[in-house]
Order: structure tokens, then sequence, then C-alpha cells
């Protein structure tokens, strides 16, 4: 298996395009050696869920399509970026205990800290920004797997 992998998919901005994205992540991954049916594969599915479905909602119509990014550097990290065209970066909104969003970049951090990974986010040059987050990979006989932080 290569050291280095990338794979994209551009999607259009429609609530139909989420559990798209999320299964595309998820068989590239498999591909990439992770195990589909873990804990972390899980974690990284609900990642994507809610990063696919920022572009989609708060982008308010003005980002027809996103793109769904992973780069696999072996023994490394993982890298998992959505793009849209819309300037606004995410931000943490107050959710009251009633509401039904508002939690996305909370749970995004949330899981992303606890796999001992990092998120920013990105201008792109066309004026959008990029959504990353970052999560260590180690190889094992059983394949890829993201380690959660030590406590």
């Amino acid at each position: 298996m290569a050291d280095h992998q990338e794979a994209s998919v551009t999607l259009p901005s429609d609530p139909a395009s989420v559990s798209t994205a999320r299964r595309y992540v998820s068989n590239v991954l498999t591909e990439w050696g992770m195990p589909g049916d873990g804990d972390t594969a899980d974690t990284v599915r609900l990642i994507v869920s809610e990063l696919a479905t920022n572009a989609v909602q708060h982008t308010r119509g003005l980002s027809p399509t996103f793109t769904v990014e992973l780069e696999l550097e072996r023994d490394e990290r993982l890298r998992i970026g959505v793009t849209d065209s819309h300037p606004r970066y995410p931000k943490r909104l107050p959710a009251a205990v009633q509401q039904d969003n508002g939690r996305g970049m909370v749970i995004i951090r949330c899981l992303t800290a606890e796999c001992g990974g990092r998120l920013s986010v990105c201008p792109t040059p066309e004026g959008g920004k990029t959504v990353w987050i970052a999560l260590p990979w180690k190889s094992t006989a059983a394949g890829g797997d993201i380690r959660p932080a030590s406590r």
C-alpha cells in the first residue's frame, strides 16, 4: 500500500448528499485498511456527517456543491476536509436543550480531540473555506486504526 493516498468527491449541496458523503468516506477508508465495523469507523462517519451537514445547511444556498477530501499519510495521519464556496466560517451556536441543531461543531471538536486529532479551518483561493480534521493513523496487522488519545 502506498505511503500517501488521496481521494475526493464533489456532491450537490443537498441533504441527500450527506449520506452519500458518509458512504464514500467509509468505502475509501475500508479500501485503505480501516475496519468498517469498529468504533473508529463510526466516529469518522459521524464527523463526516456533521461536516457535510454544515456544508449543506449553513451555506444558505450560496454553495451549490461541496467537496470531501481524504488524505492519508501512512503511519502518521488521516486528514478529512469538507470544502464549500461560502466564505462564512463555522461557529459554535448557542444551543438550547430543546433545539435540534447548533451542536455540530461542538460534536466535531469533541470527537476529533478524543481521537487525539485537531480541527482547522482554511480559506480557499476562490473565497470559500475547508474545514479539516486531522487524526493520527497507525497501521496495524488488522488494518489502519485511529487511536483515541490516552487519558
